[in-house]
């Protein structure tokens, strides 16, 4: 008789943990997700206070060198 409570679980190791191929598709998974998130902060824009405070950092540096 099979027990009906194990008949849906998928094989593990003798450790315990999940197969091999499984964790390496979940590593998978979570490094695409990853890289959708970092794609979209990169291609989010710069606010506007940020890129005056970087273009008067560049101006400082600027005199600072002419002097």
């Amino acid at each position: 008789m099979i027990d009906s409570s194990e008949s849906g679980r998928k094989p593990k190791s003798a450790s315990g943990e999940p197969p091999l191929e499984e964790a390496r598709l979940r590593q998978q998974a979570i490094g695409v997700k990853l890289r959708h998130m970092f794609d979209e902060v990169v291609n989010e824009p710069v606010p506007d206070e940020f890129l005056d405070i970087l273009r008067r950092a560049d101006q400082r540096a600027a005199d600072e060198n002419k002097a």
